[in-house]
C-alpha cells in the first residue's frame, strides 16, 4: 500500500481524528506557513463519517485523505487485546496502537510518500537532546499529559515528530477551536480510552472477541477456598473492589485472574501491594542504559508514579524495585519510566515482585 496525492507536496501530515485536538494542531501548523495535509486513519467500524471530515478539512483549509488500516489494526491491536485477556492479563491497546499503528504503520507510509514530518494532537513535548535525538517530555498541562501512551514510539522517529499542543491547556485549545469557527469540533466528545469499543458494550465486545471469557466460574481466596461465583472473567480486573458480591468483614479485591482454571482470586487490600515488578519488551527513547539506574515508574495511566531502582537484565528486560510498595500492579499493563519530565521509555509488566 502506498499514499499518493495530496501528500506529494506536503511538509507535515497531521493525524486527523476528527476531534478538537488534532484539528487545532493542524490549524497551528497551517498558520506557521507549513504545507499541511490531514490523514485520517480508519481503524475500526464507527468514528466520524467522511462528510464530517470533509467539512472539517474545508474549514481548516487543508487537503485530507483517509487511510484504511483496519486489517493492520485487527492484526496488531485486536488480536493482541484478545490474546492478553485470554491469558488473564490487563492489556493496554492504546499504548500498543500508538507504537504499531499511529506512529508505526502510518509513519512507514509517510516515508514512502516522502513526507518529512508527522504531527498529532497529543499533549506531550519534544525538547532538544545533546545526541541529535529530541527528548520526549510530559506536556505543559499535567492534567492532560499523554506522554505515557507514547512510550513505544521508535526513537528514530522523534526528529520527525511535532506536538503543537504540548504547551497548551485544554481550555486554550477549545477557545482556539471556537476562534477558528469549529464549533462542531470544539464540542466533539472526548476520545474514549478504547476507541474501537462502542460505549457501554465493553463486556459484550470481550465476549464476542474472546468467547470463553463469558463462562461463570469460582471466586477463590489465596488458598483456593471457594468464596462465591463470578459472572465471567471479562467483568474483572486486578485491583477491582466493586461488584464482587462476597460478604466479608473486610472488603475483598481482585488479586489475580486465572483463565486456565476460570477462577478469580480475591484477597484483602494488603495483598494487592507489590515491592516491584519485572518488565519485558522494553522500548528505550534514550540510549539503552547499562546496569542500574533510578527513575520514576508509572504503572498505569493517571498513576502518580513511584521512585524506583531499575535493574537491567538485558536491553529489553528490567526488574523494577519500588521505593514504596504499590497497589494493583497488573501483568500485561504498560509501565513507563521517567526522570523528571523526560520519558525514558517503557515496557510490558510481566509479573509483580511481592
Amino acid at each position: 500500500m502506498s499514499l499518493s496525492n495530496p501528500l506529494t507536496r506536503a511538509q507535515v501530515a497531521v493525524a486527523l481524528s476528527g476531534g478538537v485536538d488534532s484539528a487545532v494542531a493542524a490549524a497551528l501548523l497551517r498558520d506557521q506557513g507549513r504545507r499541511v495535509v490531514g490523514v485520517h486513519l480508519r481503524l475500526a467500524a464507527g468514528g466520524p463519517g467522511k462528510d464530517y471530515l470533509e467539512a472539517l478539512a474545508q474549514r481548516l483549509g487543508i487537503p485530507w485523505l483517509e487511510v484504511d488500516l483496519k486489517e493492520d489494526f485487527s492484526r496488531q491491536v485486536l488480536d493482541y487485546f484478545a490474546e492478553e485477556y485470554s491469558k488473564g492479563r490487563t492489556p493496554n491497546p492504546c499504548v500498543r496502537c500508538n507504537g504499531a499503528i499511529k506512529f508505526g504503520r502510518l509513519w512507514q507510509l509517510l516515508q514512502e510518500a516522502g513526507v518529512p514530518y508527522l504531527a498529532t494532537g497529543h499533549y506531550a513535548r519534544l525538547q532538544g537532546g545533546g545526541d541529535g535525538f529530541p527528548e520526549l517530555h510530559r506536556a505543559g498541562d499535567r492534567t492532560k499529559d499523554q506522554s505515557y501512551f507514547l512510550q513505544r514510539l521508535p526513537r528514530e522517529l522523534l526528529p520527525h515528530l511535532l506536538f503543537p499542543l504540548g504547551e497548551m491547556t485544554k481550555k486554550e485549545v477549545r477557545r482556539r477551536a471556537q476562534d477558528l469557527g469549529l464549533p462542531q469540533t470544539a464540542t466533539y466528545r472526548e476520545s474514549q480510552e478504547l476507541c474501537f469499543i462502542p460505549r457501554g458494550r465493553y463486556q459484550e465486545f470481550l465476549r464476542e472477541l474472546c468467547g470463553s471469557l463469558g463462562e461463570p466460574g469460582d471466586l477463590v481466596d489465596g488458598q483456593g477456598r471457594v468464596l462465591g461465583r463470578h459472572r465471567g472473567l471479562e467483568h474483572y480486573t486486578v485491583g477491582q473492589r466493586r461488584g464482587l458480591r462476597v460478604p466479608a468483614g473486610e472488603p475483598y479485591y481482585v488479586v489475580e485472574i486465572q483463565p486456565e482454571t476460570n477462577r478469580v482470586v480475591l484477597g484483602y487490600q494488603k495483598e494487592l501491594f507489590s515491592a516491584g515488578l519485572r518488565a519485558t519488551g522494553v522500548n528505550w527513547l534514550t540510549d539503552p542504559p547499562g546496569g542500574e539506574l533510578t527513575a520514576r515508574a508509572v504503572i498505569r495511566y493517571r498513576h502518580p508514579g513511584v521512585e524506583a531502582r531499575l535493574l537491567l537484565e538485558s536491553p529489553t528486560a528490567v526488574q523494577v524495585i519500588f521505593d514504596t510498595p504499590q497497589s494493583a500492579v497488573a501483568p500485561g499493563q504498560a509501565v513507563a519510566f521517567y526522570q523528571g519530565d523526560r520519558l525514558l521509555g517503557g515496557g510490558w509488566i510481566e509479573e509483580r515482585v511481592r
